[in-house]
């Protein structure tokens, strides 16, 4: 029986809600406060005991050590044109962050852009969006400091490689749009108010400005606010050939309204709404000439494209191109006077190619079941880059050739693993009310259904965002260990449509947590494993889902990883973006929502003397997406309530945010906790070698 941990003493005070004649009790709410020196304390004694638990698990320098040698690869995004040049990013293995680099054309020799290791010590400054000018005579990029959302754009001369003095703060959920090489549009917002609560303060009043090359920023020229829905996400993009000015509109992360403006049409004196209200998800992919290609779920839940005329945008006048199909349309682009369009068939990528009247032509051939993205170019190019990847297939760049379809391998990595040593297989399960769920199931080969091994699930189940296959190196620790990944596509998530989207949101969110233990009990039931073995874990949403699935079943799980996690449902949109969230969630200010937020919030479903799975919360100080006080109260009312021996821990990064831009070091750091604290308490031990023999590289090529 392992000793009971003793925790720092945590505070309580007497604050209390009253909802709707319903009082709910808050006593830490002071820790919401998170510049206090109090809560400075709080997370320095927290951190303390955190590390000194990881500190005596036995192995956790092994697995740093394996975690270091599998991300010690050279890896490459797909390399994007800009005229003659082409523009991508290369991690030699280790840095913090990967290097922008530029190359004269395919046979052209790469040479440093921007070096981002460069602009801090610890490499905690990430670049975000970035943009050419039209001819390539200026390069704009954004940079963020330590993991946050706010951002900054600089300016590159291209042809000199000179930063310019231009510079843009105050910007957030951002793209750089240039207009020829003059200037640019971008979305930002008023200086913050107070620069202490600028990580946990409500963001309000986007707007679209557009920036003037060598002028200030106080110069910007305003293009768009609405100053009477301050609640509001707006970004502006122009058309490849700069003939309209879009605006995306969004009240928060679901629903979109679009607003166009003709900038060749003398007469127009403002933007035409052509897609009005939120009630469907949209998007302009492009133009040919005067029309444009609408990507929509409008009468189509699993979404089509169409061709409009701005002057005439009533639904009835719109000309389908591309109609609903059985699988999830979930991306369009335009290059070399093409459509490319990808579809998702059970949670796996299929891309086709058409032309710009609809007309099908080709599907495109990948490697096997996985993610494929990047496809798309200008409309005068012929070909480009994009990437595949799946759960033990690194990110894997091909060129594509427009003119024949065919793909051919550009760059692959080369790790320190044999990927033919696992599997991965996909399985349909019923969840509580029938419906199938599907999730992958990766491990060894030949790996023995006994019921004994220890296994990961993962999920998200929310925002209309797709679970793919995708490869993580720190993954390959856990499977060459004997342990299994498992990854299901939970409702709420976008795989099967809006429809499927819906079944997961606001009221029925309950069927999110109910798909996740309900891949639980299959993997049980089918003997992959047992509750003494099993973790979970998720990040953000997928915070919440493990919070909700340990509070509401804990004895199913043998430890939790909620990371960066929505905790409190009564409180998230009182903080920078929550409000964005209220579409999918809903709020505690209206009191049907209200009831139904607090039967599943994490805090507040605590029970005092429950025996609770092992729990290591993570979260990082500059996270101003989820702020970490989600994370900090319910560690402190977990280990309140906490009925038995099983560690109730949190971590706390320092320089890091929700996890965008986040560096290596403290990538494989994090990782090594996490996997070492599983591992030590779903009773497994590191039994294989930990060093692969010498010589024993494995390519996938």
């Amino acid at each position: 029986m392992p000793q009971r941990l003793t925790y720092p003493a945590t505070k309580k005070n007497d604050h209390a809600d009253n909802y709707f004649g319903t009082t709910i009790a808050d006593p830490y709410r002071w820790l919401e406060n998170d510049h206090a020196a109090d809560t400075a304390a709080w997370v320095k004694a927290q951190n303390a005991i955190t590390d000194a638990y990881l500190d005596q698990i036995p192995f956790r320098g092994r697995i740093l050590s394996r975690l270091v040698e599998l991300s010690d690869y050279p890896r490459e995004s797909a390399a994007r044109r800009a005229g003659r040049w082409l523009f991508f990013s290369r991690n030699s293995g280790l840095q913090n962050q990967a290097v922008l680099y530029v190359q004269d054309g395919a046979e052209g020799k790469a040479e440093v852009l921007i070096d981002p290791n460069q602009l801090s010590e610890d490499g905690t400054i990430a670049i975000q969006a970035t943009a050419f000018s039209k001819n390539q005579r200026y390069f704009a990029y954004s940079v963020a400091a330590s993991g946050s959302d706010w951002q900054e754009i600089l300016v590159l001369d291209f042809q000199r490689r000179e930063l310019l003095a231009d510079r843009i703060e105050h910007v957030k959920f951002s793209g750089i749009s240039w207009a020829g090489d003059d200037g640019f549009y971008y979305s930002g917002y008023e200086q913050p108010r107070d620069e202490k609560t600028k990580f946990s303060a409500v963001s309000t009043h986007q707007r679209v400005y557009y920036h003037r090359i060598g002028t200030a920023q106080t110069e910007d020229l305003l293009i768009y606010e609405d100053r009477d829905h301050p609640l509001r996400y707006v970004d502006a993009s122009l058309t490849e050939d700069e003939r309209f000015l879009v605006l995306h509109i969004a009240e928060g992360t679901d629903g979109t309204e679009i607003r166009v403006r003709d900038l060749q049409d003398p007469h127009s004196s403002g933007f035409r709404t052509v897609v009005a209200g939120f009630d469907t998800n949209a998007a302009i992919i492009g133009n040919v000439g005067d029309k444009l290609i609408l990507q929509t779920n409008a009468a189509a839940p699993r979404f089509r494209v169409v061709l409009m005329d701005p002057r005439k945008p009533d639904t009835a006048d719109w000309s389908t191109l591309i109609p609903e199909a059985t699988e999830t349309l979930t991306d369009v682009a335009t290059g070399g006077g093409k459509l490319f369009v990808s579809y998702l068939k059970d949670a796996s990528t299929l891309v086709q190619q058409h032309r710009l009247d609809g007309t099908l032509e080709h599907q495109i051939s990948l490697p096997g079941p996985g993610t494929a993205a990047g496809f798309g170019c200008r409309a005068h190019e012929d070909y480009f880059f994009y990437t595949f990847t799946s759960f033990t297939y690194p990110a894997t760049v091909f060129r594509y050739d427009i003119a024949t379809g065919l793909s051919a391998l550009y760059k692959s990595p080369e790790l320190r693993f044999d990927p033919e040593a696992f599997e991965t297989k996909q399985v349909f399960y019923p969840s509580k009310d029938g419906t199938l769920v599907p999730m992958f199931i990766t491990g060894k080969k030949g790996i023995e259904l006994d019921g004994n091994n220890p296994t990961m699930l993962y999920a998200y189940g929310g925002f209309n965002i797709n679970l793919t296959p995708a490869f993580s190196s720190s993954n390959i620790v856990w499977l060459e260990q004997g342990g299994i990944y498992c990854v299901a596509n939970l409702r709420g998530g976008g795989e099967y449509g809006e429809d499927w989207h819906q079944a997961g949101m606001l009221d029925r969110k309950q069927n999110v947590f109910d798909d996740f233990i309900a891949a639980a009990e299959y993997l049980i039931a089918e003997k992959y494993t047992r509750p003494e073995k099993l973790a979970i874990r998720g990040g953000s949403n997928g915070g919440l889902l493990v919070g909700a699935c340990m509070t509401q079943r804990p004895e199913l799980f043998a430890a939790a990883i909620p990371q960066v996690g929505v905790l409190d449902m009564l409180r998230y949109h009182k903080f920078t973006v929550g409000w964005g969230w209220v579409v999918e969630y809903g709020s505690s200010d209206t009191e049907a929502q209200f009831r139904y937020l607090l039967s599943y919030s994490p805090l507040h479903n605590l029970r005092s003397g429950t025996c609770y799975p092992a729990t290591l919360i993570t979260t990082a100080d500059h996270d101003d997406r989820v702020v970490p006080a989600h994370s900090f109260k319910f560690a402190a009312a977990l280990q309140e309530a906490q009925g038995c021996a099983a560690p109730a821990l949190i971590r706390i990064d320092i320089r890091a945010g929700h996890g965008a831009g986040k560096p290596t070091a403290k990538l494989i750091d994090e990782m090594a906790d996490i996997w070492s604290f599983v591992w030590a308490n779903t009773g497994g031990i590191v039994v294989q070698p930990l060093q692969e023999p010498p010589g024993n590289t494995k390519s996938l090529h």
